[in-house]
């Protein structure tokens, strides 16, 4: 044994999976309808009609988060990060003012200079004095020079063309560009380290808090919340507020504060400039305020529609086979695309409001010029106080221009903010409401008991329901309970029978305190169970449900779970006595096989015997058995029988049982009905009791059981200048105000189209995916890789990932690169030599945007692995609450779950250290480029190769060029995921399935007879490669024939019928079938069944399992589901023959109420009927029974078995395959195949199989003898 490990249709209208086409056309129709739908808030048509009250239990609207809340989880530790990162901002924020301040002193030494050089050349020109001008003052020189109101010229007898004094300026400058260059490069990439790291541990704290609040919630919580929108909570919003405060987070502060920096020293410069253009800051302000607002509004809504399409995507998945049986694919891609017609409404209504965000800030960026410009020149014109210089006001104006470029360019980090304000509400709600005790089971995750609680340790004695009653809280106008009273004493087996939905599982869940009764108490040894410690209540009592729920770990780490601290030696008893040993020790991996998701790698026998061995292994003090052996065969069902009875000495035992032969010895029995107790007593008194309702049911089972003197007994079935020159300015500045103007409308435009492409984008590939997936092969979901959960992952967090660069954030990556070429362009125009200096830097900085996409991808590569593992842990809890709960494990599961997000946190420290380099390079290299293009600008002007006034020309375009793919580089770093998360579809579109669901391909034969040929057929599942499961199997199933498999659990009889339904192909062999064609009038024999359409040959067949699949649906959905337009009668008709419709029109919403997230509103007798409903009113030429009236009692299974036999008779060609366990079920049939180890060891009808007394003679003598 290895060391503990962490435990972490049926219709001739087949489904063709036509998707792009069907896109297509979709897409042409609804385009111009997309707006008027988004804003009108008009549903489709066709949208689901609500059958029910909408009982979500977070159906209040929530409220984005503030800003501060937001960083609500840090912690002690966190604070020096913090402090780090406030000084690190406030290094940033003035290394990029001075950066300003000396760009601007450096534009003002140019311009003078050339209108000094300008002057010079046109001095002889102009030798009146002028009495008027702007005064102009060269940046660190008192001298003064004037530019007349009439010309252009500066009038100075002082100033030289080029005096020594320029160059030293210029280079003084140039080396403090250099300087704060370097500095910048280590503060933002030390900046940008620390902030992740911060952000990364307190998103991974509020994940682990936010599942620890789901774990702990009582189960009247999860029977009113869709399972899928918690796993949707747990990745989709953990995933948006860690985009929100991370990285985008860390450059809009960095924004924020370099703004509100430049206008303070703005104020220092020029206070009446600065206040003038300040009268601007409302119409700044307001919008960003409200698109905050509305962006965090919107994706509220966007996420809520996502999680209902991930409840969709579980609910299919992990119940694939049914889906597929049933012909299911098209209906699920039809109500899965609906969902995700709602999210693109809620994406393109944020996408408009981002276009209009965006044009209403180019149009403020352009009135700053304007603004600046003419209140400029007018400061500068009049008054002979100086009150502003040319150096100064070109400084104010570079400061707003600054701003207003990085208020144009806020929008994509503004949106991933406020997306993550709308995104932490539901989680922070759900994570505060696990103080509250009313929906809470706070003591669950305690990880000592208390003094007061281990005082009350004795949890062995009698137990006690007084006049309870109960309601479900999903179901309030159903009473289950009624003034229930029963003792169940101690130390003795007490048995609790009755017809389905009477209240027994009720019981069960009021006694494990699953719920609180409406009225009463339930006591053990005369206290009430609310006075035990809750953890230490369930960790007494023993549990072995009717449906085994195994998780996706091996078998040793399965039956740990019953005992946390059980030692190997422990575990393998605990396995002998509940039979499981001996086969696990014939698997390849022994205790270490992994059993698969739910345990889909063995059979429901197999999972039947971990599940008791790990009930078995805790030693309870209480044992609550419901239908503990059902599933088990009749060799196991004895060796198991008799260690359930030895178990049950000495301990308070509570049996649930529909075969009441096996409850027999109990001490005392009550028998329930419509939730009151109608007949108690011994098994001998109740048959005393004439006509009593025990007696009646016994007598009903012995009729079943009355055979010929050599037969045996049995069991049944199973499953962002001066006047002259004034009017210069003038003209220039409205220019500029029309230019906005126009921008403004365009950008509208752009990024709204940009918003619908991309949220259609998302949704044609979400939707090509989800119907991708249901092509592939059963198979390709046994690996742990694509369980349930990994695929909800996928589809959830790969979307998005591809969303973001599709959406508005391709239209500003699009535009940016746009603007740097015509940047460039207008540069080599103008001067190609002193352009071609941008070009080196502009090539570093191209290589740091793509180490950046390279890094982000190799950590959504390395994390992604992990993610899927902790998803498909969460999904697999969430999907089994009650059986966590049961087993009081909560906090094992919490620590394996830890585990997953500790890991991903760890894999993000090193990808991170590189990240940090181009993030720096991003915003240092603006200091390297600047210092660099003045250096050579000088060389130029030396060389005469460059005129002054170029210099400024071109020094403007190439910044404009270099910032904008700076914003560029910052908006593409998530690149990489994207391109991670599209290779990830692409595979899946071109992976061919080895069986494909949805093919068109193959016959549809004319006149089906439902003959079916197993020519020595061998098979080996695919995760298991070296078990072989059937071996030479040949066998044959006539028309009309009723036809039945028996045989231990393991030996091949469900594969039998997953091979049928093309679940897998046969390894070796054939399996085929035999039709008759009218046109040829002859008869063709040997037709493989994979020649066959798979939806043909799926809709002739009929199966009801042993375990029965419902969906999220209503009952009358349930019933039709894969078929369409069938008439409410037939629904009827078929209800009625299952021995349903009584009960579904006792319900206040009859046929139109909802079962709930696979049926769990239901019992499981309610669900096994409703799945028999669902075959008959198919019709199908080949019946397949797989213990298919196992969850019954002995009066539906009676009624129901007649309905099933009828159903076979009707037809007369109908063949029936029944896989039984209870072999007097199987009498009557026509040919019996015994087999183990995969393949036939006897055959023949019940007699002549008894009179060779063989296998099945001793089978049958074993069954008898229970």
């Amino acid at each position: 044994m290895s060391e503990k490990q962490p435990l972490l249709n049926t219709s001739d209208e087949l489904f063709v999976d036509n998707t792009d086409n069907e896109v297509n056309n979709q897409l042409a129709t609804n385009s111009f309808l997309d707006w008027r739908r988004c804003f009108s808030g008009q549903k489709n048509a066709d949208d689901y009609k609500k059958l029910n009250h909408d009982t979500e239990y977070d159906e209040k609207k929530d409220l984005p988060v503030g800003v501060f809340h937001l960083f609500r989880f840090a912690d002690r530790l966190d604070l020096p990060f913090i402090l780090l990162a406030a000084c690190l901002l406030v290094l940033h924020t003035i290394c990029l003012l001075t950066n300003l301040v000396l760009f601007g002193q450096i534009t003002s030494i140019f311009a003078t200079e050339s209108f000094s050089v300008s002057c010079q050349q046109r001095q002889h020109q102009n030798n009146s004095i002028c009495s008027l001008g702007i005064e102009l003052s060269l940046a660190n020189d008192a001298r003064l020079h004037k530019l007349c109101h009439n010309s252009d010229i500066i009038s100075s007898s002082t100033l030289t063309p080029f005096v020594s004094s320029f160059r030293e300026n210029i280079m003084k400058k140039v080396q403090w560009l250099f300087i704060i260059g370097g500095i910048m490069f280590l503060c933002c990439s030390v900046e940008y380290f620390n902030w992740t790291i911060l952000v990364k541990r307190q998103t991974s704290r509020m994940n682990i808090l936010l599942f620890r609040s789901l774990i702990q919630r009582n189960m009247a919580f999860f029977d009113m919340n869709p399972i899928g929108q918690f796993n949707s909570k747990l990745f989709n919003n953990i995933e948006t507020i860690e985009r929100g405060i991370g990285f985008e987070f860390l450059t809009l502060l960095g924004i924020i504060l370099g703004m509100i920096s430049g206008i303070i020293l703005s104020f220092i410069i020029n206070w009446q400039l600065t206040l003038i253009m300040l009268c601007l800051t409302p119409v700044i302000i307001s919008p960003s305020f409200l698109f905050s607002k509305l962006t965090a509004n919107e994706s509220i809504n966007e996420l809520k529609s996502y999680s209902k399409a991930g409840q969709i995507v579980l609910e299919v998945f992990s119940s694939l086979r049914s889906v597929l049986s049933l012909n299911g694919g098209k209906f699920e891609r039809k109500r899965y695309e609906k969902e995700l017609d709602s999210t693109r409404q809620s994406s393109i209504r944020k996408g408009t409001v981002y276009g209009i965000f965006v044009g209403w800030s180019s149009l403020i960026s352009y009135i700053t010029y304007t603004v600046g410009f003419i209140f400029g020149s007018l400061l500068m014109s009049y008054g002979n106080d100086h009150i502003l210089n040319m150096s100064d006001m070109l400084v104010v104006i570079f400061i707003f221009a600054q701003c207003t470029r990085y208020f144009n360019t806020i929008g994509p980090f503004f949106q991933a903010f406020s997306e993550a304000q709308g995104a932490a509400a539901p989680v922070f709600r759900l994570i505060d409401e696990a103080l509250d005790a009313s929906i809470n089971e706070t003591d669950l995750l305690e990880e000592h008991i208390s003094d007061k609680d281990q005082s009350i340790c004795d949890i062995n004695g009698n137990i006690k329901f007084e006049n309870i009653n109960f309601i479900y809280p999903s179901r309030k106008d159903v009473k289950v309970l009624n003034n229930l009273n029963f003792i169940a004493r101690a130390n003795q087996t007490t048995a609790l029978v009755g017809s389905s939905g009477c209240g027994k599982s009720t019981s069960i869940s009021l006694l494990l305190r699953y719920y609180e009764p409406s009225s009463g108490r339930v006591m053990i040894n005369g206290r009430s169970v609310t006075d035990y410690n809750m953890k230490q209540l369930r960790q007494n009592i023993g549990v072995v449900s009717q449906e085994p729920v195994l998780f996706g770990m091996s078998i040793y780490e399965n039956i740990r779970l019953g005992k946390l601290n059980a030692t190997g030696a422990e575990i393998e008893e605990a396995a002998q006595q509940a039979n499981a040993h001996n086969f696990i020790m014939k698997l390849p991996n022994k205790y270490e096989t992994l059993v698969g998701e739910c345990g889909i790698q063995l059979s429901g026998g197999e999972k039947q015997r971990i599940a008791l061995a790990r009930a078995l292994v805790k030693q309870p003090s209480i044992l609550l058995l419901d239908e503990a052996t059902s599933a088990l065969d009749n060799v196991s069902e004895k060796i198991v029988q008799v260690a359930l009875d030895r178990a049950c000495k000495d301990r308070t035992t509570i049996i649930i049982a529909h075969r009441l032969s096996t409850i027999q010895n109990a001490d005392y029995i009550y028998v329930l009905d419509k939730g009151s107790i109608i007949e108690e007593g011994t098994h001998k008194t109740l048959m005393t009791k004439e006509g009593g309702k025990y007696q009646t049911m016994v007598k009903s089972q012995q009729m079943k059981r009355m055979i010929d003197d050599d037969d045996k007994d049995d069991i049944a079935f199973k499953d962002c200048g001066g006047s002259d020159a004034r009017p210069k300015v003038l003209i220039s500045s409205l220019f500029f105000l029309l230019l906005g103007l126009l921008i403004l409308i365009l950008r509208f435009f752009q990024y709204t189209a940009f918003a619908i492409a991309g949220s259609k984008l998302t949704q044609r590939i979400r939707s090509k995916a989800f119907a991708r997936l249901l092509r592939q092969e059963v198979a390709y979901f046994d690996r742990p890789e694509n369980s349930s959960g990994a695929i909800s992952a996928r589809l959830s967090s790969n979307a998005s990932a591809v969303q973001e660069m599709a959406g508005t954030r391709l239209g500003f990556i699009c535009e940016g690169v746009a603007l740097s070429g015509f940047g460039l362009s207008f540069g080599f125009f103008f001067n190609w030599k002193l352009t071609m200096t941008i070009l080196f830097p502009l090539i570093f900085q191209s290589m740091a945007v793509y180490l950046d996409i390279r890094f982000s991808r190799h950590l959504k590569q390395q994390s992604g692995l992990i993610l899927q593992r902790a998803s498909t842990l969460a999904v697999e809890v969430m999907q089994n609450i009650r059986t966590i709960k049961q087993l009081s494990v909560e906090n094992e599961i919490l620590r394996q779950y830890s585990q997953f997000i500790d890991q991903i946190l760890i894999a993000f420290w090193r990808p991170n250290i590189s990240a940090s380099l181009p993030y720096g390079t991003y915003w240092s290299l603006e200091s390297f480029i600047l210092a660099l293009l003045y250096w050579c600008s000088l060389i130029l002007i030396e060389k005469n190769e460059l005129a002054l006034h170029n210099t400024i020309i071109v020094s403007a375009f190439a910044m404009f060029a270099f910032q904008s793919l700076r914003v560029v580089g910052m908006l593409s770093r998530r690149i990489g995921a994207s391109i991670t998360a599209a290779e990830i579809f692409f595979d899946l579109f071109d992976r061919i399935p080895t069986i494909d669901n949805a093919s068109t391909k193959g016959q549809q034969l004319v006149n089906f007879r439902g003959e079916i040929e197993f020519d020595q057929v061998k098979f080996v599942y695919p995760t298991r490669p070296t078990t072989i499961v059937l071996n030479k199997l040949k066998m044959t199933v006539k028309p009309g024939q009723r036809v039945a498999l028996v045989g231990t659990s393991g030996c091949g009889k469900s594969t039998i019928i997953q091979l049928l339904e093309r679940f897998y192909d046969v390894t070796h062999g054939r399996l085929v079938s035999t039709f008759l064609s009218y046109g040829q009038n002859h008869l063709l024999d040997g037709i493989n069944i994979r020649q066959l359409n798979i939806q043909w040959i799926r809709s002739r067949l009929g199966l009801v399992s042993q375990e029965p699949i419902l969906f999220d649906l209503t009952i009358a959905e349930n019933i039709t589901y894969g078929l369409e337009n069938i008439p409410m009668e037939d629904i009827i008709d078929a209800a009625t023959k299952a021995n349903i419709h009584q009960f579904i029109q006792q319900l206040p919403q009859g046929y139109e109420t909802r079962v709930g997230i696979k049926g769990s509103f239901l019992s499981g007798g309610e669900k096994q009927r409703v799945a028999i409903a669902r075959i008959l009113l198919r019709r199908p030429k080949v019946l397949l029974l797989d213990e298919a009236t196992s969850a019954m009692d002995s009066y539906n299974e009676q009624i129901v078995q007649q309905a099933l036999e009828q159903a076979q008779t009707e037809d007369s060609s109908r063949a029936s395959l029944i896989i039984a366990h209870r072999l007097s079920t199987i009498r009557s049939c026509d040919l019996i195949y015994v087999l183990d180890q995969g393949h036939i060891v006897e055959s023949g009808t019940h007699t002549e199989l008894i009179q060779q007394r063989g296998v099945y003679y001793r089978m049958l003598a074993t069954q008898n003898n229970l």
